[in-house]
């Protein structure tokens, strides 16, 4: 217990979510209460939130098994500016999310969060070194060793978000978004008819989604079979139809061979009624 006393608990509450919720340096917060009449030094601060570590540490853990028992995880990162002498860094958070719902699990949805000073595959592949199953993210190449046959204790697989895949065809097709970059007088995406076909084959998908979210892994299993199996047959041909007269620097073909060379992660969905079409739990 901290040496604020029991009836201070609620004081420690405070300035651990300061620090880690509002990104209030402990300085800023002890002059702070300072000027409220608190004297609290810099040093006691940063005691506290020593104490108030270990004291959750345990249930930290509790959340993390948690989150790495699930077969199916997302996962993503950000960057997060850090103070460093004289400059300003950038961190990486990363975030792994457990969430059973859209497939009917009735297990408690929960995330676990990480940082470090870069984003060196290392650091993704020390977070993962327990897991085992299905995994959605973005084509960050630190992932893939973990997706490795003969990896222990067991193979990741890997699955692609179609809202990546979507978003690049969607800034090339958005033509009220052009608009207001021309009228603003910055540089405009070429507008191009085949993204606007690929957004609305990839709406499509969506859209079945939309009426099997919830339902048991079975059923959307099921339904995707059905109905998003020859959607998906046809966006494969037509796109490497039309990806076959595109030059190589031609920001389509870009597009196009993000989803390509990852076909088989892109469509896990269609074998696997777990699996969601996006990764936004994460994002």
């Amino acid at each position: 217990m901290s040496h604020f006393g029991r009836r201070a608990v609620s004081l420690l509450a405070m300035i651990l979510f300061e620090k880690f919720g509002q990104h209030q340096p402990l300085n800023r917060q002890a002059e702070r209460y300072a000027k409220e009449g608190v004297p609290l030094s810099l040093s006691t601060l940063a005691d506290q939130v020593g104490a108030g570590c270990a004291a959750l540490e345990p249930l930290i853990r509790r959340i993390e098994a948690h989150v790495f028992a699930a077969e199916r995880l997302h996962g993503d990162d950000t960057t997060v500016p850090v103070l460093a002498k004289g400059k300003t860094d950038t961190g990486r958070c990363w975030v792994y999310v457990r969430d059973d719902r859209p497939f009917g699990g009735q297990t408690p949805p929960a995330a676990m969060f990480y940082y470090s000073r870069d984003r060196g595959g290392e650091h993704p592949q020390g977070h993962l070194a327990t897991y085992a199953g299905l995994f959605q993210a973005d084509a960050y190449g630190g992932y893939n060793k973990l997706c490795a046959p003969d990896r222990e204790p067991g193979q990741i697989l890997e699955v692609a978000c179609w809202v990546h895949a979507r978003r690049t065809f969607f800034v090339m097709a958005d033509l009220a978004e052009s608009a207001r970059r021309k009228a603003q007088g910055k540089t405009t995406a070429v507008i191009s008819p085949l993204a606007l076909e690929a957004v609305r084959r990839i709406d499509a998908l969506f859209e079945i989604e939309r009426t099997i979210s919830g339902e048991t892994a079975e059923r959307r299993r099921a339904v995707r079979k059905e109905l998003s199996a020859p959607l998906v047959a046809d966006l494969e041909s037509w796109m490497r139809e039309q990806r076959a007269k595109l030059s190589r620097g031609n920001d389509l073909a870009k597009a196009m061979d993000y989803v390509l060379k990852r076909w088989p992660a892109f469509t896990r969905f269609l074998d696997d009624g777990r699996v969601c079409l996006s990764n936004n739990a994460a994002e």
